[in-house]
């Protein structure tokens, strides 16, 4: 044992939620006629849910869009309208309401497809996402938070020469703004009737690695990070430790920079039909009788995402049970070694990284602020107590008990296990 001693001084990390958890709490007619309405309400609604910050979720509006939302599995949210480019009068009256409420802004949020084939819906795309790049500096947010996606019309490798021609020079833009562009790694599996699954190309760590050299090579490195998402994971198979682990292992710990706090249930009898990669075959996306050809009606099209939903269900933190088996069979979060994983394997100062709760839960997608407020309020409060949990852990066993040399008790979870 040693004589030095250090105090007890754990570092929970930052609660957020993403507003797309409640897309009608201002109704359409009203949040069309002031834009802005929607983001003072959102305010004050995590205010009284008991989140400080959230994460406020963009996108093109219904009008323009080039999905319907028919086709969506879980519809965005356009809770920052920006038909109008922000500007400094807007970003007061926001300001103002951030003020208010004692609420701020963990990051902004625009989930779309950036290597879309057609050019002009991805000209589209990209002019929309340099509107949220610009919002973010007006509201002195630091990063934004969205998808890379996928030309399904090419296979993995042109897809990465496509990432260097198209995304880098969204990413020269977010530099020359000093933000930073976090990419959740959802796989979209759904995004198209094709047999094509992985629709988002930084879907694990070895994509995430190839596009950061790519952003290396162009300057713009620091501004390509992953805000890691575990439902993701275990969607594909993997758990977090390990994935945790094989960055660190490959100097890459530092690229994760922000977590959605979603979890996913597998199905094991969905899995006993269909195996991981879900339903591939009459799934109702292609029309009876003529198979020259996905459908083109929007109702039909949402069935691609059977290529998910037939082997599993998302997890709104706090509301599933869960069995200390499935956690070895990575078919769900073990939120308490997520968050000690986080602690322990990546390059992270947890009291500057933000946790925010994704809700895509289907039977508690409730577009009703009253029934819905004490769901998410739970929610909230459950990830809270696990990441405190999890911050206690690692002060007091990596921290105070390593600097009196005093060993730990058991073994733990291990990455690489098979």
């Amino acid at each position: 044992m040693n004589d030095a001693t250090v105090g007890f001084q754990p570092k929970p990390m930052k609660i957020s939620v993403l507003t797309a958890a409640l897309q009608e709490l201002t109704p359409r007619e009203l949040r069309d006629a002031d834009p802005d309405l929607a983001v003072e309400e959102w305010l004050a609604f995590s205010r009284d849910i008991g989140s400080p910050y959230i994460q406020l979720s963009a996108a093109l509006h219904p009008s323009v869009g080039d999905v319907p939302p028919e086709a969506m599995l879980d519809p965005v949210a356009n809770t920052l309208d920006l038909r109008e480019p922000f500007n400094e009068r807007r970003a007061a009256r926001v300001k103002a309401a951030m003020k208010d409420t004692g609420v701020g802004l963990s990051d902004l949020a625009y989930f779309d497809n950036m290597l879309v084939a057609d050019n002009a819906a991805r000209r589209a795309k990209h002019d929309f996402m340099l509107r949220v790049f610009d919002a973010a500096v007006l509201l002195e947010t630091p990063a934004v938070c969205g998808f890379v996606g996928r030309n399904y019309d090419l296979e993995m490798d042109p897809n990465l020469e496509m990432f260097e021609r198209e995304f880098i020079p969204l990413l020269k833009e977010a530099k020359a703004r000093g933000i930073t562009f976090r990419v959740e790694q959802c796989p979209m599996p759904g995004w198209t009737p094709l047999d094509r699954w992985h629709n988002n190309i930084a879907y694990a760590p070895g994509p995430w690695i190839a596009l950061h050299r790519i952003c290396e090579k162009h300057g713009v490195g620091d501004q390509f990070r992953i805000h890691y998402d575990p439902s993701h994971s275990v969607l594909m198979g993997q758990d977090t430790r390990s994935m945790f682990q094989y960055l660190k292992d490959e100097g890459y710990g530092f690229l994760i920079d922000g977590f959605h706090v979603k979890g996913q249930v597998i199905d094991a009898k969905g899995i006993s039909a269909w195996g991981y990669g879900g339903q591939t075959m009459e799934r109702g996306d292609w029309d009876a009788g003529d198979m020259s050809a996905p459908s083109a009606n929007p109702a039909a099209q949402v069935n691609a995402w059977k290529k998910q939903v037939a082997i599993c269900e998302h997890e709104l933190p706090g509301t599933a049970k869960h069995d200390p088996l499935a956690y070895l069979q990575n078919r769900t979060v073990d939120w308490l070694d997520h968050q000690l994983a986080a602690r322990e394997l990546l390059d992270i100062d947890p009291a500057e990284i933000f946790l925010v709760v994704e809700h895509e839960y289907p039977p508690a997608r409730i577009q009703d602020k009253d029934k819905l407020a004490p769901i998410l309020a739970g929610s909230v409060d459950f990830t809270r107590a696990i990441d405190e949990a999890a911050a206690a852990m690692y002060a007091l066993q990596h921290e105070v008990m390593a600097a009196q040399g005093i060993p730990l008790q058991g073994v733990g979870r291990e990455a690489y296990r098979s």
